[in-house]
């Protein structure tokens, strides 16, 4: 199954490092981060997971939940979960799916035959409360994912939905954002009393409208 930006993410049950999982029960009506990572006990996946541990008050702030999958077991995950604490001075507790049989890496197009035919390549998908996707990334199993590049994203999305404007490169949190093509300058200086600056008509900027 290839799924597609705007895609509804599918359902599944699985079994996780914290037990069984129905993943939309799991998310609720938060935001998640689905990301599958090649195997257990490797170093690469150790220190994102790490990583990710250590973002959990920043996934919190967002309303944001986390899950990981591997195609190894429970019992793996949960053994090399104390490896990740131990060498990345973290504690994880977000579930991590054992995908043995591969149905959710299938089901989530997770494994790319021309990288591996066993192993999962380094996914990673943003959904949001309606189960949307909103964004797909995908790293070879020997690079490390950006997961500050995650956390800007995120916010883009969420600040996207709640405020017509765009963001643009290299933008963070606080910058200037972008006033979309679909909204005119007349109505952007009504819908923006920070002000409009118009660099061109169809290129125009406005400080962020919730900072």
């Amino acid at each position: 199954m290839s799924i597609k930006l705007g895609d509804t993410a599918p359902n599944f049950q699985a079994e996780s490092s914290l037990g069984h999982i129905d993943f939309y029960n799991y998310l609720g009506d938060s935001w998640g981060i689905l990301f599958s990572h090649p195997a257990d006990y490797t170093p690469v996946c150790t220190t994102e997971l790490g990583f990710t541990s250590k973002l959990k008050s920043e996934f919190e702030s967002r309303g944001t939940k986390v899950i990981a999958l591997s195609v190894d077991g429970v019992e793996d995950h949960q053994n090399w979960i104390k490896d990740i604490n131990e060498t990345q001075n973290t504690e994880v507790q977000f579930p991590i799916i054992a995908d043995k049989d591969r149905k959710v890496s299938e089901l989530y197009d997770f494994i790319h035959p021309n990288a591996s035919t066993t192993l999962t390549v380094r996914s990673l998908l943003i959904i949001d409360p309606d189960k949307k996707v909103r964004l797909i990334i995908t790293y070879p199993a020997s690079t490390g994912r950006n997961f500050n590049e995650i956390i800007r994203v995120l916010d883009s999305l969420q600040l996207v939905d709640s405020h017509k404007i765009a963001t643009p490169v290299n933008w963070k949190n606080g910058d200037d954002v972008i006033v979309p093509p679909t909204v005119s300058t007349e109505e952007a200086r009504k819908i923006f009393p920070k002000g409009v600056t118009e660099i061109k008509s169809y290129l125009r900027y406005t400080p962020q409208p919730n900072t």
